[in-house]
């Protein structure tokens, strides 16, 4: 009885240290344990779901970019960076967490507040509009060239609706992105716990899995028949072109890990929020895992012809029995994917163009009206942008990667910076020195974003130079 006494103790410690009064730190949802304002008892997530959600938020549209990267950098050193950035990640989040804490900040921009003022809130609630927007319209996009097809250079591609039935309107693109928002979207971003997505949040990670076992069943299969070469295990630098060519690898690199906007609210709703750090480091090992695998296969399945999205390689004539009913089969998984990571950015993207709009107004999920409006206006223009505005697919990854890295390194960055003057006298030496090297990192990721898509936009319109 003494046993289960502490026990008892220790977890209603742990949920009361997660009650906060409403003020400026306090996160746009409530993060309170019980029932209050209409909902149902809510005891806590479990780990596992904090682990799924985390997950889904990492792996997104990302995987599809890495195994280009391995073209770039090698084998070796390809897999040494992405696993380098998963422990860099890992370092960010724990200054989150920890500054979090003592400040008693239950928000990213609760944090930035408490660091900067409301400049420094504003800051960071700019940057999630800017990447999450970007991001879901990118995400619909891949949908709709998925399942309905895309025309480029005068030259129709087919979905995979219309290799299946046909050209016909209801496999047309606006069709089926409409049904998709309808359907889909709208229900699962309707929910207003995060956590309420854990289980659509497992499968999109299954769906991920399906993506890579495919890619490693058809490498071990060529492989085996000797069709496979040798890969390129270190980058090949033949002149000083060639060496900036590797710089180019680094903003994907950077941006892999980017779930920083979804840790307080995962953190908020975990029922023993001391074990959001084995969280963390859970679905980091996961994630890691998961592109190291897939940027290794995918690189060894299409060599030198692996293209920035590898998932347009398996558009072509993989050359082995069924090719085509894999390639239906990883394009269609990867299209679900999509659709379930949708709701888990959807999430904070909401909360925080409410804290921009409305930053003095009672909690989101008890102003139904105010929920539903945001919802609705965010999906009209997610919508809109991927059907009538699809070339603004290089416009969205270079604002993407840009707010990106403040959100998942300089803005935590800055944050233990600001600390190092000793207000509460947590931060280390080792911690303003790991700053430090993010902050540069990050810039420099940002240099070469700008630096690439203004060069690929000046190749492609060759009047710009006039």
């Amino acid at each position: 009885m003494v046993i289960g006494s502490l026990k008892s103790t220790n977890r209603e410690k742990s949920r009361k240290s997660k009650q906060a009064v409403i003020d400026d730190k306090t996160p746009l949802l409530p993060n309170k344990h019980e029932e209050e304002d209409g909902f149902d008892e809510f005891n806590g997530a479990s780990f596992s779901g904090a682990v799924f959600n985390l997950s889904t938020t990492i792996v997104g549209s990302g995987i599809m970019a890495l195994p280009a990267t391995m073209k770039v950098l090698g084998l070796i050193l390809g897999v040494a960076v992405i696993i380098f950035m998963a422990f860099l990640t890992e370092a960010s989040i724990e200054f989150m967490l920890r500054f979090s804490r003592t400040a008693k900040a239950v928000s990213y921009g609760g944090l930035m507040e408490d660091a900067f003022g409301k400049y420094g809130r504003m800051a960071i609630q700019f940057c999630v509009l800017v990447n999450n927007v970007g991001g879901l319209v990118v995400y619909m996009i891949i949908i709709g060239d998925v399942l309905s097809g895309t025309t480029s250079g005068g030259i129709h591609h087919n979905g995979v609706l219309e290799g299946w039935f046909g050209e016909h309107w209801w496999t047309g693109r606006f069709f089926i992105l409409l049904i998709t928002t309808l359907a889909i979207f709208a229900p699962l971003a309707s929910l207003k716990r995060i956590d309420s997505l854990r289980y659509t949040s497992a499968l999109s990670v299954a769906l991920a899995m399906v993506f890579l076992i495919v890619t490693m069943g058809i490498t071990l299969f060529k492989l085996i028949n000797g069709t496979i070469l040798m890969p390129r295990l270190f980058p090949d630098v033949t002149n000083l072109a060639s060496f900036f060519k590797l710089f180019t690898a680094v903003p994907v690199l950077v941006t892999a890990y980017i779930c920083h906007y979804n840790v307080h609210s995962i953190n908020n709703e975990l029922e023993d929020n001391t074990r959001m750090k084995a969280a963390v480091r859970t679905s980091l090992a996961l994630c890691s895992s998961v592109y190291v695998m897939s940027s290794v296969f995918g690189f060894l399945l299409f060599g030198d012809a692996t293209l920035d999205d590898v998932l347009a390689n398996f558009s072509t004539d993989l050359g082995i029995p069924f090719g085509s009913l894999l390639n239906d089969a990883v394009r269609v998984s990867y299209a679900a994917h999509l659709m379930l990571v949708f709701p888990i950015i959807f999430y904070p993207l909401r909360l925080n163009l409410d804290g921009l709009l409305f930053p003095s107004s009672r909690p989101l999920s008890s102003d139904n009206l105010r929920f539903a409006s945001l919802s609705t206006g965010l999906m009209m223009v997610v919508l809109l942008g991927a059907n009538f505005i699809p070339s603004i697919w290089d416009a969205f990854q270079f604002t993407g990667a840009t707010a990106a890295v403040c959100i998942g390194f300089i803005f935590p960055a800055a944050v233990t910076l600001s600390w190092c003057r000793d207000r509460y006298g947590i931060a280390t030496r080792r911690d303003r020195m790991l700053s430090i090297f993010m902050i540069l990192l990050a810039v420099f990721s940002n240099l070469v974003a700008i630096y690439s898509d203004a060069y690929a936009l000046f190749k492609k319109n060759p009047s710009l130079h006039k």
